[in-house]
């Protein structure tokens, strides 16, 4: 990478580590149970989305681009890990208060680093526009943090389902 190169990734947030501790995409709750820690996945992703984590177990550390969902950690894996059945992540983005835009400041990094467009920017009178996140377009990927210059986007857990009783 060249000089010039690196300025820009430096300036766009691209050489921060945006570290999260987060199972695998493809994963469930019972993903430690089959994991042997054998690294096949951390090795096998080209965005190095994974990375060793408590117990050597692999967990989400976003970089730069965040995920492609290319899939090659489920590929290489040679236990029952992943299941590309289930949801990749099941988490979404949120954009909290530092965010530049909410300072009156035009930034739309965010949205231009999503790659499923879920972060729009709508026009509003009198003030820049702030981001907007559609959840239901949100595919957790993260790339959105990793450019933001704030540290204004956050991950969310979707709220527990609410069991209804009949008594």
């Amino acid at each position: 990478m060249g000089v010039v190169e690196s300025r820009r990734a430096l300036f766009l947030g691209r050489n921060r580590t945006v570290a999260n501790r987060k199972r695998p995409p493809w994963t469930g709750e019972d993903f430690t149970d089959s994991c042997t820690r054998c690294g096949e996945c951390i090795k096998a992703c080209p965005e190095q989305v994974l990375a060793p984590g408590d117990g050597g177990f692999p967990q989400v550390v976003f970089r730069g681009e965040g995920c492609t969902f290319c899939g090659e950690c489920a590929r290489v894996c040679p236990e029952p890990v992943f299941d590309f059945a289930r949801e990749a992540f099941q988490w979404t983005a949120r954009v909290e208060s530092q965010c530049l835009a909410h300072s009156g400041v035009h930034c739309q990094s965010c949205q231009d680093a999503c790659e499923p467009r879920a972060i729009r920017f709508r026009p509003q009178l009198g003030r820049p526009p702030v981001p907007e996140i559609s959840e239901d377009v949100c595919t957790g990927c993260f790339a959105c943090a990793a450019v933001c210059p704030q540290d204004a986007i956050t991950l969310q857990q979707p709220p527990p389902e609410t069991e209804i009783g009949y008594d």
